[in-house]
């Protein structure tokens, strides 16, 4: 079998203007960006050391001190993508000061409400802004490799579909989620919403609970949420950050589960974060002989930072229209935020 899983470049890599430099961008986005061989034109940040430090690191030649002068660096050049990594909360405020047209890559959630988001949205349109927003985890290298595989019909028809998530996640490294109502649905779960999403399609309804743990500085820490999706398919997550007793229970990993067999890849990057440890993807497919054979692949890449170069490499090919549909559009995305907000309604009735 043929197991495809890398991403697909544009044919010109256009240059990026970051606005934001915190610790997802240290981590993810910039060596993205360089493992990609994506030059990063300008870097902006309220703290303006910070933007300073990662410049020196990733050797950013301009640093900007304000966004109107971040803009103006990027407007001497044709083109270039917006990277927006901010908190939820601000991104309503910047996206009024882009220019019209320009191409943006909005970090999730698209804002912390649904009326955020649509918001958003509504900026985005009246501004012709081609908006992608940055649900990264579709493009890991291992969901790749499982989307191909099933897309060959290898497994069968797709009837189960589980995420589990049973480790320790230092929030602490996040300062703003301190102050945040919502968390652990908006803020990580949401990945995996928006991954149910592209394989499944619109469920008809999600039922939650999140919840906090009774020592924690943050709103909500562990969750559980099923979707409806009929009487056939089965879509669960079930997420819990507060395991810190060793390595030995720990669990990070995607099911998808066939009439015909099963895959299981094991998000490394989530033991031991955010250090994380080496994924590992193996399938089974039953044989004419009703046998089932497991097997491993080797994948190249994790989520941190291989998913990244994809979610980007998918906007700039969407602005060359290489591609015609861009997969993380703000209009898709709000259909993940509104099942983020179901989610929530569900927890709280």
């Amino acid at each position: 079998m043929t197991i495809s899983y890398e991403q697909e470049w544009p044919k010109k890599k256009l240059p990026i203007v970051i606005i934001g430099a915190g610790g997802i961008v240290k981590d993810a986005h910039l060596p993205a960006y360089k493992k990609a061989g994506f030059k990063v034109l300008a870097i902006y940040d309220l703290h303006v050391n910070q933007a300073k430090q990662l410049a020196s690191t990733f050797d950013i030649e301009n640093v900007c001190e304000t966004l109107p002068e971040l803009i103006a660096t990027a407007q001497g050049t044709k083109q270039v993508v917006y990277d927006l990594a901010v908190p939820a909360a601000q991104i309503i405020k910047i996206l009024p000061n882009l220019p019209d047209g320009s191409a943006v890559l909005i970090q999730k959630p698209m804002g912390e409400t649904l009326e955020a988001a649509q918001e958003i949205l509504e900026i985005c349109n009246a501004k012709q802004l081609k908006a992608s927003v940055n649900f990264q985890l579709r493009f890991a290298p291992f969901v790749n490799a499982a989307r191909s595989i099933i897309q060959s019909g290898a497994i069968g028809e797709l009837y189960d579909l589980k995420v589990k998530v049973c480790t320790y996640t230092p929030w602490h490294l996040w300062d703003f989620l301190l102050q945040t109502p919502r968390v652990e649905i908006l803020y990580h779960s949401i990945h995996y919403i928006d991954l149910v999403r592209s394989f499944l399609g619109e469920p008809k309804r999600v039922m939650a609970k999140t919840v906090k743990h009774p020592n924690a500085k943050v709103a909500s820490t562990r969750s559980n949420m099923l979707f409806d999706y009929g009487n056939e398919i089965s879509a669960t997550i079930n997420t819990n950050h507060d395991h810190n007793f060793g390595r030995e229970h720990q669990k990070s990993f995607i099911k998808w589960e066939g009439t015909k067999g099963v895959i299981v890849a094991t998000m490394g990057l989530l033991l031991d974060y955010p250090h994380g440890e080496p994924d590992a993807f193996e399938y089974c497919v039953i044989n004419e002989d009703g046998q089932a054979k497991w097997q491993t692949v080797a994948i190249e890449g994790s989520w941190f930072p291989d998913a990244f170069m994809g979610s980007m490499a998918s906007l700039m090919r969407y602005v060359e229209d290489s591609e015609n549909q861009l997969p993380t559009a703000v209009t898709d995305a709000l259909k993940t935020m509104e099942l983020v907000e179901a989610a929530y309604k569900s927890s709280t009735f």
